[in-house]
C-alpha cells in the first residue's frame, strides 16, 4: 500500500526545515547508517542523528505526525523512529534495497520492526531533476516526487531507490513505523474502511449502518494489533 499524506507540513514550515539543513554542519556520508545491502548502493549525505539539529528537526515532523489523521489511519502507529534527514546532490542516488527489518533507537535499547517506510519531501520539485523515489509492488514500478511538505508512506518489505540527482538537491527526511498491524494487506483494508466510514459521516449516512461498520472496524482492529 502506497499513500501520499499531502501538506503534512505547510509549506512555510518546509522550506524552514529546508533552510535550516542548507546551513547545516552536521552532514555525514549517508553510508554511516547503511547496512550490508545498502552499503554499496547508497550515495548521499545525512545530517548527523545525533545532532541537536536532527532532533530539533524530527521533534517537528513527529508532532505533526501526531495531528494527522491521514498518516494514523494508514500507519496505525504504535512507534516512528527519530526522523533522519537526507540530502541528494547532482550524482547521487540509492540503489535498489529494501530496509532492514529491525533498527535500534539511537541512545536506547529499543529496537523497532519496520513496517512502514516514509519519506517526507523538503524541496521543491521544481528545484532539483532526477531524484524520484521508485517503488516496486505487484503492479511494476511506482515512481514518486512530491511537493514540499507531502509525506509518501510505503511497506518496508518493498524493493525501491531513489534515482540520480542531475540538477539541484534533494532535501528529505526519512523514518519508519512500527505498525500495530504487521501485515500490509490488512493496514490496507482497514485504511480503506477508515475511509469510507469516514466519508459516510461527511454525507450523513444511515447511523445505524455506520454504527455497525465503526464496530467492525474496531472489532478487526482489536483481532489484529500487537500492542
Amino acid at each position: 500500500m502506497l499513500i501520499r499524506i499531502p501538506a503534512l507540513l505547510p509549506p512555510a514550515q518546509a522550506a524552514h526545515m529546508a533552510a535550516r539543513l542548507c546551513d547545516a554542519d552536521a552532514w555525514v556520508d549517508g553510508r554511516v547508517t547503511a547496512g550490508f545491502q545498502g552499503e554499496p548502493v547508497k550515495r548521499n549525505r545525512q545530517i548527523d542523528e545525533r545532532s541537536p539539529l536532527a532532533r530539533e528537526l524530527g521533534d517537528m515532523v513527529l508532532a505533526a505526525l501526531e495531528r494527522h489523521p491521514r498518516f494514523i489511519s494508514a500507519a496505525l502507529p504504535a512507534r516512528v523512529y527519530p526522523p533522519m534527514f537526507n540530502r541528494y546532490e547532482t550524482g547521487m542516488q540509492f540503489g535498489a534495497h529494501v530496509d532492514g527489518a529491525i533498527r535500534l533507537v539511537p541512545g536506547t535499547a529499543t529496537k523497532l520492526r519496520t513496517d512502514v517506510s516514509a519519506t517526507l519531501f523538503l524541496s521543491s520539485k521544481d528545484s532539483y531533476d532526477g531524484g524520484e523515489l521508485l517503488v516496486e509492488d505487484t503492479y511494476g514500478t511506482h515512481s514518486v516526487k512530491l511537493d514540499a511538505g507531502d509525506l509518501v508512506l510505503y511497506p518496508a518489505t518493498s524493493l525501491h531507490r531513489v534515482a540520480p540527482v542531475t540538477r539541484g538537491a534533494r532535501l528529505a527526511s526519512f523514518f519508519w513505523v512500527q505498525s500495530m498491524v504487521v501485515d500490509d494487506a490488512r493496514r490496507a483494508l482497514l485504511f480503506d474502511l477508515d475511509n469510507a466510514i469516514q466519508r459516510l459521516g461527511a454525507t450523513n449516512a444511515d447511523e445505524t449502518a455506520r454504527t455497525t461498520l465503526i464496530g467492525t472496524y474496531h472489532n478487526l482492529l482489536r483481532m489484529w494489533a500487537e500492542v
